[in-house]
C-alpha cells in the first residue's frame, strides 16, 4: 500500500533525522495509513547506521499530534474485525518507536493528545512548550487503551499519574507535565525546537553503540508485560459496546456523551 503523504522525513544534519506528522489542517491527527506509514518509516531509520538520534515532530505550532483521526473511525473502525486490524497497525507503529536502535526525542508543541501522547511516551526523550496540552482521552470515547501503550506511561510517571491520565482523563499544560515526570524538561513554547535539536546533538556526540546498548539494556531490564493473550485480545471488545457507538455518534453531533455502563 502507498505510503501517506503526511509522514515525511528530513536530515537536517548528518546524524539527525527528523521524522514530521504533517496534516496541519487535522491538528496532524493520524489516519490508518499515517500509522502504517510511521512503522514503515522508523524501520527504516531504525537501520540506517549513519543515524545517532531520531525526532519526531508534527508540522506546524499549533500540535504534535490530536491523535487518531476520529472522523475517519467510521471507515477503519467501529467493529471488531476493523478495530482488530487497526489495532496490529498502531501497535507495530507505536513498537517501532519503543524498539528503533537510535535515542529518539519527541518535540512537542500545542496539542498531544490521545496517540500523539502515545507516540511521545514512547520516545525516550520528550521536550514540551509550557502551554502544551497532554493527555490521552480514551474514556471520551469508551475506548480501551491497550495494555502495551500504556506500560510507557506507567514507566515513566508511575501509578498515581496513569490513573490521572486514564481513569480522571486529565489533560496537563507543559508545565504540569515535567512536574509529573511526563516531560524530560519543559522550555518556554519559542525554545522547543531549538532544545529538542540541542539534546539531538548532545546524545550524537556520545558513542552510539553506548547509546544503543544502554537504550536496549534499560528496556530489558524492564521484562516482557505480565499480560495473557486473552487479556491483550480482550482490548477490543469495547467495540461491542453501547458507550462506545454513542460517544463516536456524540463526537460528531459535537455534544458531550452519556455514559450508561452498557
Amino acid at each position: 500500500m502507498d505510503e501517506s503523504p503526511h509522514i515525511r522525513t528530513e536530515r537536517p544534519e548528518q546524524h539527525i533525522g527528523v521524522v514530521v506528522f504533517d496534516r496541519a489542517a487535522k491538528r496532524n491527527a493520524f489516519d490508518l495509513a499515517m500509522w502504517r506509514t510511521l512503522g514503515a518509516v522508523m524501520r527504516r531509520l531504525s537501520d540506517d547506521d549513519g543515524l545517532r538520534c531520531v525526532v519526531l515532530r508534527g508540522a506546524g505550532a499549533e500540535a504534535f499530534s490530536a491523535g487518531a483521526d476520529i472522523s475517519a473511525f467510521e471507515a477503519e473502525r467501529g467493529n471488531r474485525e476493523k478495530e482488530d486490524h487497526y489495532g496490529e497497525v498502531t501497535h507495530e507503529a507505536f513498537q517501532t518507536l519503543r524498539t528503533c536502535r537510535h535515542p529518539t526525542v519527541a518535540m512537542i508543541r500545542g496539542v498531544c493528545i490521545g496517540g500523539g501522547a502515545g507516540i511521545a511516551t514512547m520516545c525516550d526523550f520528550r521536550v514540551g512548550g509550557e502551554s502544551m496540552r497532554f493527555g490521552i482521552t480514551a474514556r471520551n470515547l469508551g475506548i480501551w487503551y491497550p495494555y502495551a501503550e500504556m506500560d510507557p506511561v506507567v514507566q515513566i510517571a508511575g501509578y498515581a499519574v496513569a490513573a490521572e491520565i486514564f481513569i480522571e482523563g486529565r489533560i496537563f499544560n507543559g508545565t504540569e507535565a515535567y512536574q509529573k515526570g511526563l516531560l524530560s524538561r519543559v522550555v518556554p513554547d519559542d525554545q522547543v525546537e531549538s532544545e529538542a535539536m540541542a539534546l539531538a546533538r548532545r546524545i550524537c556526540e556520545g558513542a552510539p553503540l553506548s547509546a544503543r546498548f544502554h537504550k536496549r539494556a534499560l528496556q530489558r531490564l524492564r521484562g516482557p508485560l505480565p499480560i495473557t493473550p486473552e487479556e491483550e485480545a480482550a482490548v477490543n471488545d469495547f467495540t461491542r459496546t453501547e458507550d462506545y457507538q454513542n460517544a463516536y455518534r456524540a463526537f460528531l453531533a459535537k455534544r458531550k456523551p452519556v455514559f450508561e455502563g452498557r
